[in-house]
């Protein structure tokens, strides 16, 4: 079989002799192509490039969730076609490896390896679908591309908590579960809306919901991990169904004490409820507008300040080795 693999050389939790030595056990298995990012969204590129070449048959991104999540929109640039496009296989190399854990891969990057190599001569694959945030006509971000999401997007409070982890990435700091838990309390101090939402929920042939502080949108569960405990935002996510979304409407102390609880004691079976939790399942197309510009992120990648976004959930989009 004909593969790239894209390796992110500032990938978190691998040095370049764990690299070395995983690259040796693909290649005595694969027609192996090696490339590492250079740049920021070199390894999109690279997918985009794959997906067009009509050669490679397996793309295997080695790095943690932002570099899949690049890997995926190259992969998908033309749209989901997953009898035609390569497929993709993911090693974890990040801090937290959220889509490579959903799969049911170990954390480990040797591990994982190993389970590839396994998946690869028994044939073990699955058509998963993702998530896709477009532009909204007749708004300000309109012209905003499309892209993909493997796991979770997020529109208000936790978009701006990862914004702020990558300007403390910027300056040279690790990213490590502390730094995010102090980067929630810092966003929480300054986050100007907390009581009254700005955020709309439109969807179609239904009531608009108005006053959301924050949304999380799933495409999987768990939503994260603080370290090996999985966090569930929503806990009936699945890469067979549409999208679900978790909303919040108020962000006072008494709730973040509340909802932050749930979080952490989240379970498959259950998630945050409660006054002013929205919790949705299943959903195929849906738009977030706000009065204000807010924080977005997709997998963990902060995009910048948005006011409307639209989003939909498509089902079977790529087949993945697993």
């Amino acid at each position: 079989m004909r593969a790239l693999l894209v390796v992110n050389p500032a990938a978190t939790l691998t040095s370049a002799r764990t690299r070395d030595v995983l690259t040796h056990a693909l290649a005595s298995d694969l027609k192996l192509e090696v490339a590492s990012t250079e740049y920021r969204g070199h390894a999109h590129d690279l997918g985009r490039t794959a997906a067009k070449d009509g050669e490679t048959e397996l793309v295997i991104a080695l790095g943690g969730d932002g570099t899949v999540n690049e890997v995926v929109n190259g992969l998908l640039h033309g749209g989901p076609d997953p009898e035609r496009l390569p497929r993709l296989a993911v090693v974890p190399g990040g801090s937290t490896n959220v889509f490579a854990r959903a799969l049911g891969l170990p954390n480990d990057a040797v591990e994982a390896t190993g389970a590839l190599l396994d998946a690869l001569h028994t044939g073990s694959e699955r058509t998963v679908g993702l998530g896709r945030a477009d532009g909204v006509p007749g708004t300000d971000d309109a012209g905003a591309p499309p892209r993909w999401f493997t796991f979770c997007a997020g529109f208000g409070f936790d978009a701006g908590v990862v914004g702020r982890v990558e300007r403390q990435r910027e300056r040279g700091r690790r990213s490590t579960h502390p730094l995010y838990v102090r980067q929630v309390l810092r966003q929480f101090l300054r986050e100007p809306h907390r009581r009254h939402g700005t955020i709309t929920l439109e969807r179609p042939d239904e009531k608009s919901t108005e006053g959301l502080v924050l949304s999380i949108i799933c495409n999987t569960a768990p939503w994260t991990y603080l370290g090996n405990k999985p966090v569930y935002a929503a806990p009936h996510a699945s890469f067979d169904t549409g999208l679900d979304l978790l909303g919040l409407s108020r962000l006072t102390s008494a709730a973040v004490g509340r909802y932050g609880t749930q979080l952490l004691t989240s379970s498959p079976e259950r998630g945050p409820r409660g006054k002013h939790a929205l919790s949705l399942h299943d959903l195929t197309s849906f738009t977030l507008h706000s009065q204000v510009p807010l924080p977005f992120q997709m997998d963990g990648d902060h995009l910048g300040l948005r006011t409307s976004v639209g989003f939909a959930g498509v089902r079977r989009a790529l087949r993945v080795i697993a």
